[in-house]
């Protein structure tokens, strides 16, 4: 499965993966998350504007297998909502670290990624 993780990009227990660029994280399911739910089909929508904290729960994603719920990894506003993946939630399987992403957030507190994990880390954390 290590070829499923990315370096560069935080990861969390929960199998949400974060890529930072200055103070704006994009958010999105792993590899292993989508794998696990099999095919998606719907994403429920995120507004923008929403102030989240960490832990919260970001939006839930339905697949042909289970409802689950998607948690912010960290704390911020969402600035952008990926509407292609609302449109086409298939996306989130064919590419979940590209044009899978869910949302971007504007990171109130940057030095939460400090509590997440590494793509080694969760290699390991992941390991079957």
């Amino acid at each position: 499965m290590s070829n499923k993780i990315l370096e560069g990009l935080y990861y969390s227990k929960s199998d949400e993966w974060v890529k930072v660029e200055n103070d704006v994280a994009a958010i999105g399911i792993t590899f292993y998350a989508q794998d696990q739910l099999g095919d998606i089909v719907y994403l429920e929508e995120v507004k923008t504007g929403i102030r989240l904290k960490k832990g919260d729960t970001l939006t839930t994603i339905e697949s042909v297998k289970a409802v689950a719920e998607v948690f912010s990894p960290i704390s911020g506003e969402v600035i952008e909502v990926n509407a292609d993946v609302i449109n086409d939630p298939s996306q989130i399987n064919q590419d979940p670290y590209g044009n899978g992403w869910f949302v971007k957030i504007k990171m109130s507190q940057p030095d939460e990624t400090k509590e997440l994990m590494s793509a080694a880390d969760y290699s390991e954390y992941r390991k079957e």
